[in-house]
């Protein structure tokens, strides 16, 4: 029987959803996971409050939800390589991966999800946006659909608009593959395999331009999709907290960290969680 004293609640309209009733740092058994996917997979992003896990607790409570991945460029902290430092320190101008994206969908195989646990945070400031890429899609014409369908996107991580706090973190706590870059491509409109839905998978800062096109000839349509998917009545907005947790689905939902606490420290922990090739 799942855990009857979960509770949760929607943030907004689009997406997003708080789950409370749950102590991520004790065992949850098989039927409390499944409702917390099932949660996951209905708002695409599910978030936790005073989780003050340590790290061997926050990997085992990813693994509950699939195989985790290693960010390519920059390696995991001291004795947990799977997990990530995402930090903005008090003299850095520009925040780490501060533009709306879907993560990493310049590698075959982008990450399922992804999970954010906060550990230090500014006192105002550095809310993180989410967007629903399934809605993104269906509030397009049919017409457009049908100028999409087959189209095929091609992301770089050499794309320009990456954030430079990524190159920061890659000069400081670089991975194996730090130099590497990686180009692969996905299709424009994607079929998540978990429910079956069609969702938008091109982003602003990863996708460089369609399969057999230029990128000048690309850029009206990516242009215009680009604003499209992030509409205000696509998103939600989320204001951390110390041992906040947010927990995405990294196959339809975007994310941007608002930049908006200069001189202030921002350091969180991140997880990603191995996914499939985009159809």
């Amino acid at each position: 029987m799942a855990n009857r004293l979960i509770k949760i609640e929607r943030i907004s309209g689009a997406l997003g959803a708080v789950i409370t009733g749950v102590d991520l740092k004790r065992p949850l058994d098989d039927a409390t996971i499944a409702e917390i996917r099932a949660a996951w997979l209905e708002h695409l992003v599910v978030f936790f409050r005073d989780q003050d896990l340590t790290p061997a607790e926050f990997l085992a409570f990813a693994r509950r939800f699939g195989a985790l991945d290693e960010y390519p460029f920059v390696k995991g902290i001291e004795g947990f390589p799977q997990i990530i430092q995402v930090a903005k320190l008090n003299h850095e101008r520009v925040n780490f991966g501060g533009i709306w994206h879907s993560d990493t969908t310049y590698l075959e195989r982008p990450p399922m999800g992804a999970m954010l646990l906060a550990r230090e945070v500014p006192p105002v400031g550095g809310d993180t946006l989410f967007a629903n890429m399934y809605l993104a899609y269906e509030a397009l014409s049919s017409g457009m659909k049908r100028l999409l369908d087959g189209l095929v996107g091609v992301s770089s991580s050499a794309k320009a608009d990456v954030s430079r706090t990524r190159e920061d973190r890659i000069k400081d706590s670089p991975g194996e593959q730090a130099r590497k870059s990686y180009e692969t491509a996905h299709p424009v409109v994607r079929t998540h395999p978990e429910t079956g839905r069609k969702a938008l998978y091109v982003n602003i800062a990863h996708t460089a331009r369609i399969k057999d096109m230029t990128e000048e000839e690309s850029a009206g349509l990516l242009h215009y999709l680009f604003q499209h998917q992030v509409r205000p009545e696509f998103t939600c907005r989320f204001a951390w907290k110390p041992g906040s947790m947010a927990f995405w689905d990294n196959r339809v939902a975007q994310h941007n960290p608002i930049n908006d606490y200069h001189g202030q420290r921002r350091i969180m922990h991140r997880i990603s969680l191995a996914g499939d090739v985009p159809r």
